[in-house]
């Protein structure tokens, strides 16, 4: 009588196996996530209206020539016997103090506005995001470390730190201003990021991994990194509004962005003392940057209610 000898899965295969599993059981959820949450973002009235004037700031951003035909660097663009003059005929906005016409430096100011936004959450997600994955999956010395940089970084609000910074550097160009508010503001992607990998790096599927021998980089980027998107896309899409209004405030006190440049925040502090004489000079801007604010977080907040697990 012949003895069958039945086959046994191999340790290594076995773990490869309980890898897999957890693997496609985490993309699953992480997928369902994602799904559901764009599927309860459609059904949002303010996630459209949102949409709809961001895609509209987008536009102008991208050619403000298509909204006017006038250009603030053009020659002959401010005319003084024009100053302070209000809306009229062929000019929505009325004029600056300057005899320049408010509608086409608004215009063109979305530029300005939208490219520190931009630029500054790219890097703070870019340099917030790998300094918390570091901290979270190294841990031990490495951790501490960039937890107590974090904390000394913390303590220094934006428009005190770039108060600070700015009176030194004295260069007022989008790029200055992006790059200074990005080295303040990094630390609140960190503690989000540093906390989501310290949650999910003992997880089923990252003990598989490592127990499989798969590299340090490997476990981060395929691993857990699909994992921790979502608070991360919430916060740093809450963050452009915030750093939008940081940029102004900067702007507004005379040591973000300088002339000739275009900003809000300067378009505003020009006409502050002739309000009361010619109000039109600072609500325009100010409501363009308001609104432009108002759209950003309205898309944080709709964002965050969607695809944050604990909102729902």
């Amino acid at each position: 009588m012949s003895e069958k000898t039945i086959e046994r899965p191999t340790t290594d295969e076995a773990a490869l196996a309980k890898e897999l599993e957890a693997e496609e059981k985490a993309a699953a959820r992480q997928a369902s996530l994602l799904r559901d949450g764009w599927a309860d973002l459609r059904k949002r009235p303010l996630f459209i209206l949102s949409a709809l004037v961001i895609v509209c700031l987008l536009a102008l951003a991208i050619a403000p020539s298509l909204f006017t035909a006038r250009s603030p660097f053009s020659n002959g663009f401010c005319q003084l016997q024009n100053s302070m003059n209000g809306p009229g005929s062929g000019h929505l906005f009325g004029f600056d103090v300057q005899g320049c016409d408010i509608y086409t430096r608004t215009v063109y100011g979305t530029r300005n506005s939208i490219v520190v936004g931009v630029v500054t959450t790219i890097a703070t997600t870019l340099i917030g995001g790998l300094l918390g994955m570091l901290a979270g999956l190294i841990g031990g010395w490495v951790d501490m470390l960039l937890s107590r940089i974090t904390e000394v970084f913390s303590a220094l609000p934006i428009i005190i730190g770039g108060l600070l910074i700015m009176s030194i550097w004295r260069t007022g160009d989008v790029w200055t201003v992006s790059f200074i508010m990005a080295i303040l503001g990094w630390p609140q992607v960190f503690r989000i990021m540093r906390g989501e990998v310290i949650s999910n790096k003992y997880n089923d599927y990252v003990m598989a991994a490592r127990a499989l021998g798969a590299d340090s980089w490997r476990i981060a980027f395929r691993h857990i990194l699909p994992n921790t998107l979502a608070p991360v896309i919430v916060i740093t899409t809450m963050n452009l509004g915030v750093y939008i209004s940081a940029e102004a405030a900067l702007s507004y006190l005379g040591i973000g962005i300088q002339s000739p440049n275009i900003s809000w925040g300067l378009m505003i502090s020009d006409a502050q003392d002739r309000f009361l004489t010619s109000p039109h000079a600072l609500l325009f801007p100010a409501g363009a940057l308001s609104l432009t604010v108002l759209a950003f977080i309205m898309l944080g907040d709709v964002v965050r209610d969607a695809f944050d697990p604990k909102m729902r």
